[in-house]
């Protein structure tokens, strides 16, 4: 049913003319025209608009804006990532899906998106709202050959890249908020959180989490984080399609993923730090005690670099940062 349907989309998109007889498809899918009908109408619920005139055809108008399973999977141009994508309407947190799916040994490349989360959590299990269509959540599974466990973060700044890359061809000043996070114009946007099962030599998995917030008004937002986070339509001032952003996102973040394998980190930290968020600024480091340090950059291994006030150059792998 799902590849008669993309097969119907494929037909009605690249067709030569501009529509397309009933007839033809119906010979081309090789199914009754009473078929092409009802296929019809269930991609009009899915939210496309299709056009049929009169001994011309049809055409499809526009896509659907909100999340699809059929759109997502029909516009996808990965070589791995989210070949096998797993669309759900309303999961507890995509990270607990994709968990339970790669201990039953879902392949490298899994993508699973949902459109509501009951229970989003980025770093340190704190709570993400993932209201109902309004933003991007989704997680993969990651089985990197030859990867030490301790480098499995670097995933994490691999991953920022690759979305600040892909956002900044909208003209937004994206910045990289170590060691996980996106701001625009000093307000969060976007989270990622890295999460592996592994062994004391090799990782088994990886689940890399990231969430998005995209269509989300002012009053959208979680109430007591409206004045510290954001969303592309209040910066872009614009709506986005959350089908062609993330089917585009995910061939971003592939380029990356095969570009760290291939390359290792050091292209990837260049590009880390040409967003990186108050880079040469001074702010509060708390470790045992809490002192103050500038931001120097990111380590090979993604430690982040920061020098106190006596020009002593440390190395950061796990600390609260007042921003």
């Amino acid at each position: 049913m799902e590849g008669t349907r993309k097969r119907l989309i494929d037909l009605l998109s690249n067709h030569q003319q501009p529509y397309i007889s009933g007839q033809q498809l119906s010979d081309e899918l090789n199914i009754s025209r009473s078929a092409v009908w009802k296929h019809m109408n269930a991609l009009k619920k899915e939210g496309y608009q299709i056009e049929g005139v009169t001994n011309k055809g049809y055409r499809i108008v526009s896509s659907p804006n909100d999340l699809s399973e059929t759109a997502l999977s029909w516009d996808l141009k990965t070589d791995w990532l989210g070949q096998r994508l797993i669309y759900k309407e309303q999961v507890t947190s995509t990270q607990i899906v994709a968990h339970d799916l790669a201990r039953d040994g879902a392949e490298h490349g899994t993508v699973i998106v949902a459109r509501e989360q009951t229970k989003g959590r980025g770093r340190m299990r704190r709570y993400w709202e993932s209201k109902d269509g309004l933003g991007l959540w989704f997680s993969s599974i990651l089985r990197p050959t030859g990867i030490e466990p301790k480098r499995a973060s670097q995933l994490t700044l691999v991953a920022a890249v690759a979305i600040a890359d892909y956002l900044s061809k909208y003209n937004l000043d994206v910045k990289i908020k170590w060691p996980n996070d996106l701001f625009i114009n000093g307000k969060k946007l976007a989270g990622i959180l890295t999460e592996m099962q592994a062994e004391q030599d090799a990782v088994e998995y990886i689940v890399l989490g990231i969430g998005i917030n995209m269509n989300h008004d002012q009053q959208d937002l979680f109430e007591s984080e409206r004045n510290k986070a954001t969303s592309l339509l209040l910066e872009a001032k614009q709506p986005f399609n959350l089908n062609t952003v993330l089917t585009e996102l995910l061939f971003e973040l592939e380029v990356k993923f095969d570009l760290f394998m291939s390359e290792g980190f050091s292209t990837i930290k260049g590009q880390w730090e040409s967003y990186a968020y108050k880079l040469g600024e001074w702010v509060s480091v708390k470790t045992q005690t809490e002192w103050d340090a500038k931001i120097c950059g990111i380590d090979e291994d993604g430690a982040l670099m920061v020098m106190n006030q006596n020009h002593q150059v440390h190395h950061l792998y796990s600390a609260e940062i007042l921003w």
